[in-house]
């Protein structure tokens, strides 16, 4: 484990490097030692995860490996101009799969705020990536009667609203929403109607007329989906 002296080092040599890439313009932190260490650490953490078949335990080690992130990731966040960041994007996601969702979105905010792009081996926009897998995990969540914080929902809206992307995935945002805010039918419906709007299938018909009911207090048979 580190000391607060080592781990305050290597946060001070993550922010710096992180302003240094902004200074020779800003593209890439790539070079920067900081970085790479960090990048070489990476590597042999995918490797690992590679090794293991179970979802589960995968969550595991990448709720044990984290931590060793963390200085680095609050250098970058504090001293980055958006340089691109292999690191950074991965551990965004890796938060979300461990569901540190406020870890995740500290990061996101940054990456969408500077353009940052998925390394390659994703076939999904950083935007998307975020609205989809913070969706499943809330959409989970609701379907095991499980609490999900809305305003986590609301804050992927506010930072994915101005992104392209599929309407497949922004319905499903908008269906998260409105399922987590079931309980306030008013509040629900129209979140649930617009994703009815972006995508027909995405399946709330028969919720859109479960709240109606229950707003209007009268007794109707709901649609199919």
């Amino acid at each position: 484990m580190k000391t607060p002296a080592q781990r305050h080092f290597a946060q001070v040599r993550a922010e710096q490097a992180a302003t240094a890439a902004a200074a020779d313009g800003g593209n890439s932190m790539a070079g920067s030692s900081a970085y790479e260490l960090m990048l070489a650490k990476l590597h042999t953490d995918r490797r690992r995860l590679k090794g293991i078949q179970s979802i589960e335990r995968k969550v595991d080690v990448k709720r044990e490996v984290l931590p060793d992130y963390a200085d680095y990731i609050a250098g970058v966040l504090a001293g980055g101009r958006g340089a691109q960041d292999e690191v950074l994007v991965t551990v965004m996601v890796w938060h979300i799969d461990v569901g540190d969702f406020a870890g995740a979105l500290a990061i996101a905010a940054y990456a969408l705020e500077h353009g940052l792009k998925m390394p390659d081996q994703y076939d999904r926009t950083l935007a998307t990536v975020l609205a989809e897998e913070v969706s499943d995990q809330a959409l989970k969540a609701i379907k095991a009667a499980a609490p999900f914080d809305v305003g986590l929902l609301l804050r992927v809206a506010y930072l994915t609203d101005p992104h392209d992307m599929h309407d497949q995935v922004r319905a499903k945002l908008y269906k998260a929403l409105g399922l987590a805010q079931q309980a306030d039918p008013a509040t629900a419906i129209p979140y649930l109607e617009r994703a009815l709007q972006l995508f027909e299938h995405i399946g709330v018909k028969k919720d859109i007329a479960r709240l109606q009911q229950q707003l209007d207090g009268g007794e109707k048979d709901p649609p199919t989906t």
